[in-house]
């Protein structure tokens, strides 16, 4: 499935982005170098069974196991000390990568309620783009009743675009359903 997205970025997203771009060649075009899914649990300071279950949904959603990322310092009001685990986090390269975003544009956004499309502003200037999601039932692969509780992720997709321009184009191009800009939502 995965090699379904690579297929797309070859055959069409290359020759679409050179032409809109006037890239010298092929090589110049932007790609995405990895993904990375980070979910971040505050309350796992106070239950470490949460972070398991984290843990586990995080595996079965990015199809590869993720690293526990543990607080740098400690925080008094928070209840937190350093190095507590507090959440997860996965990098995605490859065909992996591939797969991840063609379930997350094709399958996972649209079941997202009222969906109306991803914002265009979430760029950081230098064309990589970061997307938060309130909870993790959008993707198939969790079972609704085996979810303790809705977890919040952040997904940063860093490309070798040199402007927030061409990132747009090339996540347009692979299918990333941005929302219309007068949209608000």
């Amino acid at each position: 499935m995965g090699a379904r997205l690579k297929e797309v970025y070859q055959k069409s997203v290359v020759p679409a982005m050179t032409k809109e771009f006037g890239y010298a060649n092929q090589n110049a075009v932007p790609k995405i170098e990895k993904i990375s899914v980070n979910l971040g649990m505050g309350e796992a300071t106070q239950n470490a069974k949460i972070m398991d279950s984290a843990v586990s949904e995080l595996t079965m959603i990015a199809g590869q196991k993720p690293i526990i990322t543990k607080a740098r310092k400690s925080i008094a009001a928070f209840k937190l000390r350093e190095g507590m685990a507090i959440g997860c986090a996965v990098t995605l390269r490859g065909d992996r990568m591939y797969e991840f975003l063609d379930r997350l544009v094709n399958v996972a956004l649209p079941r997202v309620r009222d969906f109306r499309g991803v914002s265009s502003k979430s760029f950081d200037g230098r064309g990589n783009y970061t997307l938060g999601l309130k909870d993790q039932l959008i993707f198939p692969e969790i079972d609704y009743n085996k979810v303790d509780k809705t977890k919040g992720m952040n997904i940063s997709i860093t490309t070798t675009a040199k402007t927030d321009a061409e990132g747009l184009a090339l996540l347009k191009h692979l299918g990333m359903p941005f929302r219309a800009q007068g949209a608000q939502g």
